[in-house]
This record gives structure tokens, sequence and C-alpha cells, in this order.
């Protein structure tokens, strides 16, 4: 079959079952991530080297060509006949040229649907601060920014930035002016596009990933002057990220970044993907609301008992992870066992779940 019809006929199968990821490798037959487990896509045959780079780089233009030879790895994304977006990740491994593919899904999901607590949607309301979405590598970040940016997009008059490298969620005009940036091709860098940002009126700003200190330190500005800014890190918990925002600092900046993050954070949604009992994926978050208990806190460097103010503020909507879990045992929706691998402190789990 010809390569690209080949690679086409696997999108189809992707969006078809709704995979999560295309995986094209030497040594195995195409695979799909299907509930977080990967299966070889109809039992297809094992790839060679040469088919492998062929349906890699169907898609490429010869630009991307020379800057995937070049880099070694190249990210972009592609459009397949208007039913869904993909993240592409293209790199060698062995001298051998590999493809993850990343279904994004052309509708954006809504609150309910990725089993947030709706609490999370009082992070939209405000015209300032910070926002922060959290976890593992693959645990739908992007998802719940999407959803957070698309109900500000129905609901007020703002213009909205995303900067993204690559635009994944495609938003739909709306009540608001949304433009999306997307490194290498609209602009040069995350943090060239940050800058840019406070020339260019812009009310909401949206950040892809926050990858380096003087992202973080212009994303942080951002949120005290007068916009509303949601961005991603990988990091476990919420007491994870703010001591990874603190620490990517100098000592002698710490201070000073302690200070802004305590006036300007908002909040931060750590999720996590949890196998269910039935075989699917579920959606369990830790969720913490910067009010004053937390703010001090941060202010005073005592970041490790914000977990025990999470844990006492329920009333207010905080939610711990190890709350999510249980919860969700509770129901029957997990088991006990995923629970504990999933959990950040087992320990406490299990007096939860007692």
């Amino acid at each position: 079959m010809d390569p690209k019809q080949e690679l086409f006929s696997l999108l189809d199968i992707v969006v078809k079952k709704q995979a999560t990821d295309l995986h094209i490798a030497e040594g195995k037959p195409p695979l799909l991530r299907l509930h977080g487990k990967l299966i070889p896509v109809n039992s297809g045959e094992i790839l060679t080297s040469e088919r492998a780079a062929e349906l890699a780089s169907v898609l490429l233009t010869e630009e991307q060509k020379q800057k995937l030879i070049q880099d070694r790895d190249l990210d972009f994304s592609y459009e397949h006949k208007n039913k869904a977006r993909f993240r592409i990740n293209l790199y060698f491994q062995k001298n051998y040229l590999s493809a993850a593919l990343r279904l994004i899904p052309a509708k954006i999901k809504t609150i309910e649907e990725l089993n947030l607590p709706l609490i999370v949607r009082e992070f939209t309301k405000p015209s300032q601060g910070f926002v922060l979405v959290t976890g593992p590598t693959g645990h739908g970040k992007t998802t719940v920014l999407a959803a957070l940016i698309d109900i500000i997009n129905h609901t007020r008059h703002d213009h909205i930035i995303t900067i993204e490298d690559p635009i994944e969620y495609v938003f739909k005009q709306d009540q608001c002016l949304v433009e999306q940036r997307e490194i290498g091709q609209d602009a040069k860098s995350f943090q060239r596009a940050l800058r840019a940002v406070f020339r260019e009126d812009a009310d909401v700003i949206m950040i892809g990933e926050m990858r380096d200190t003087a992202t973080i330190s212009t994303a942080v500005t951002a949120a005290e002057t007068g916009h509303l800014v949601f961005a991603t890190l990988h990091t476990n918990t919420a007491a994870q990220t703010i001591d990874r925002i603190i620490d990517s600092f100098e000592g002698h900046q710490q201070n000073q970044i302690r200070m802004q993050l305590a006036n300007s954070l908002l909040g931060i949604i750590s999720r996590r993907l949890v196998p269910t009992i039935s075989g699917e994926r579920i959606s369990a978050a830790e969720v913490l609301i910067a009010n004053n208990a937390i703010r001090s806190l941060i202010r005073e460097n005592k970041v490790h008992q914000i977990d025990l103010v999470i844990q006492t503020s329920a009333e207010i909507g905080m939610i711990s992870l190890n709350k999510a879990l249980a919860e969700l045992v509770q129901k029957k929706i997990i088991s006990p066992e995923i629970a504990q691998v999933y959990s950040p402190n087992p320990s406490e789990l299990k007096v939860l779940l007692r």
C-alpha cells in the first residue's frame, strides 16, 4: 500500500477507536494506546526501519525534513480530513526514525465530561491571576486547559491569546477574540511570544508549557499585571508545583518569586488518568484554591504544610488527590490496588479507605 494511504488508514482507526496515541517504530507493528495500554493495530505486520521511516515522514514538507535531520526530532500538528487533529513528534532511536502521534479530539470536552470537580469553573471568572494545570505526561493537562479556555470563550468578552508548541485544540470564535500562536510558525520562542502579549491587549493568556525560568518569570509577572494566565507544568502535586517554580530560580531571586506567586496564584489542578475496573480511564484531580492560608504558607516558605490545608479545606472546594482516589474506590469505579499505585501518599490513602 502507498505509505500515505496506509498512514491515513491508521489515523482513521485511531479516530474510530478513540485511541489516545499511535506509535510507529521499527521492529513492531503500528501500535495504538487504548485506555492506557499499547496494542497492535489489527495484528499488523512488523515494520522494517525503511517502512517506519516512510510512514513517519509522509506528512513532512521539505523544510521540515531538513529540520528533522538537523535537530534529530520534530514537533508539529496535522489536521486529518476535518475529523481530528494530531500532535506529532518524530524522533530518531538507534538512528532509525520513529513517530508518536497524539490524537487531539475535534470537540473540546466540558469540565463535567472530564470528571473534574465543578469548583474549577471558578478559576475562569477572575480578571487576573495565575492558574496551573499539572500532572505527568499523557494525563490530559492540555485537555483541561482547553476546557477552561472554552468556558471563557463562551461566557466573557475578552481577548484570549494562546502560545503553544504545536497548536493542539482549535478554538472556534464565540464571545471572545481567540488568537493561537504556534512556536516556530507564529513566534520564535515561548518567552518572546509571552513578552509580546503585553503589547497585544490580551486579557487571557494560555501557555502550553512553561519550559524555563524566563518563561515562568514572565508568566507570573503577566498574572500580576492584569492578565488571567493559564499554564501547565510536569509536577505531581500542588505543593510540588510551588516548590518547582521557586526552585527554578537562583537563591537570591527566590524570595521575590515567592512573594509574586503568593500574590498572583489563584489555584492548581493536579490531574491523573486512572485505570477503571471496566478497563477505561477516569480523571482523579487534586484542587488547590489559593486562600489566605495558602498565600501565607507560600510567603513564609512553609510549602510542606500545604497538603494539610488542602485536606482540611473541603468546605471551600479543595480536594486532595488521595480524597479523589478514595471517592472513586468507594463508588467502585477503580480498585483499591490501582488507587494505591496512583496515590502520592499510600499510607494516608489506606486510612481514608478504612
